[in-house]
């Protein structure tokens, strides 16, 4: 292990809600949460000022409801995301050329491999210029964490968290992290910290005290030697520059149960498509085909096909699913469905697959569902505007979607330039005059959009919520 904390460890603080906070002045300082909002969505990030009501991510939004009625909730805006987090990674990569990125919020760098650190003195230095930096490209706070390992690094932004930065000295991680529970080294899930728990090792060190053979009679070599050293402060693990994405993939979580089979298929085209965006944006191409499909009873069948070469084809792509699809029984209902594409590359063989020529271009992902036929029902579905997403009118201007329903939009008109909250108007859904639009960027001249050329790193799948309402 190294002998200088040059390893840093970067943690954006809350970071979806505190975006969704600076872009819309109405909501700085108040309880937000993102995620899906529908009855089975998940809380994905909660600001502080929720969190302090009990709300955590992975939380049911349901639960969620219940202990913060008066929250604001709202449906992702992931192209907004993923632009901050290209800004945050490009201030990473100007320190380093080792910097691993764990997700759009998160990611280690080795500050020694760039000259940007070699002592605690300049690795300190390093870390307040960085958050300097953080907050005046994006307007945002981000958590620093520094030691000599990966290990304590994390451990040391998580202990900075809100908007702060913690070192950890060499020589003092045996004594720090003796008395912290067993649940703060990597690897140990609720499932390892109960099987430890009921052998009487709730804390690191007494791990330590057990033995390193004991360790290893409880959860078996492979996972007890590395924990074991683990509570010794000893990880060697390298910061990792390049982190290959091993699959592509996208899934939706239904408010209401899916039965009608004419749907199903028609979401799974959607889903198809989707993920060929994904895959496009990346430049990458692949040769297995993966369809999830969750059940009425909370059954997960996945299914998947291999192709003779890769393909970024939406018609391939559909086309496959859908064979899939003919081989799963969904009588019941279906409440997830997803579709994915492994085997990765960054080339195609379209001569492989003649039956996709002459198909058009996938057309671009909106936020606003327009009006289509609902074949089940016979009737055109109602357009819907998402909870936090972006909308401009001809007359009233640039603002955000508070909440809609019962043919009505409720929007308020704000910019994050703003330094007073935004007036509130209500719209038909289909007022000609409300479009949707791009973010604004949260500092004045940056941007809204990440590249498509250049993929951040991130979870492989996204949960979009469905519309809903979003209070104040």
């Amino acid at each position: 292990m190294r002998t200088a904390p040059t390893i840093l460890h970067l943690d954006m603080d809350a970071f979806y809600a505190s975006a969704e906070q600076a872009s819309k002045p109405s909501l700085r300082g108040k309880a937000v949460i993102v995620g899906g909002l529908g009855p089975r969505g998940v809380v994905a990030t909660a600001s502080y000022e929720a969190r302090v009501l009990g709300v955590h991510s992975a939380m049911p939004t349901a639960q969620a409801r219940r202990l913060a009625p008066n929250a604001a909730y709202l449906t992702p805006r992931f192209t907004f995301y993923r632009a901050i987090s290209q800004q945050v990674m490009g201030l990473l990569h100007a320190m380093s050329p080792l910097v691993e990125p764990l997700s759009l919020d998160e990611a280690f760098v080795d500050l020694e491999a760039g000259g940007a650190a070699w002592d605690e003195a300049s690795a300190r230095g390093t870390g307040v210029r960085l958050r300097q930096e953080i907050r005046e490209v994006t307007g945002l706070t981000g958590s620093v964490g520094l030691a000599a390992s990966k290990m304590l690094a994390k451990i040391a932004s998580e202990q900075a968290k809100p908007d702060g930065l913690v070192l950890i000295e060499p020589g003092t991680e045996r004594a720090l992290l003796g008395p912290m529970s067993v649940r703060i080294l990597p690897g140990v899930g609720p499932a390892t910290g109960d099987h430890l728990r009921r052998a009487g090792i709730t804390t690191v060190e007494e791990i330590v005290e057990a033995g390193e053979d004991e360790v290893v009679r409880l959860l078996g070599k492979a996972h007890g030697h590395g924990l074991y050293a683990m509570a010794l402060a000893r990880d060697d693990r390298a910061v990792v520059a390049e982190r290959d994405a091993k699959s592509v993939s996208v899934e939706d979580t239904y408010d209401v149960d899916i039965h009608d089979r004419v749907r199903v298929r028609l979401e799974v085209q959607r889903l198809a498509d989707r993920c060929v965006r994904r895959l496009r944006g990346a430049g990458l191409s692949g040769r297995t085909i993966v369809l999830k499909v969750r059940r009425y009873d909370f059954s997960t069948l996945t299914r998947s096909e291999t192709l003779r070469g890769p393909t970024d084809d939406p018609a391939v792509v559909r086309e496959a699913a859908a064979r899939l699809l003919e081989a799963v029984d969904t009588t019941g209902g279906v409440r997830l469905l997803g579709v994915g594409v492994s085997g990765l590359a960054d080339y195609t063989q379209e001569d492989l697959f003649a039956q996709a020529a002459g198909e058009p271009e996938l057309p671009e992902e909106e936020t606003v569902e327009e009006a289509v036929p609902d074949e089940s029902a016979g009737q055109a579905v109602e357009r819907r505007w998402s909870a936090g997403h972006d909308v401009r009118h001809s007359v009233y201007g640039h603002g955000w979607v508070q909440g809609s329903g019962l043919g009505r939009v409720t929007v308020r008109f704000e910019t994050p330039e703003d330094k007073e909250p935004g007036r509130v108007r209500t719209f038909r859904t289909d007022d000609p005059d409300l479009e949707a639009v791009d973010p604004l960027p949260l500092v004045p001249g940056g941007p809204v959009r990440p590249s498509e050329a250049v993929p951040v790193p991130g979870p492989g799948t996204e949960h979009e919520g469905r519309a809903g309402r979003a209070s104040v």
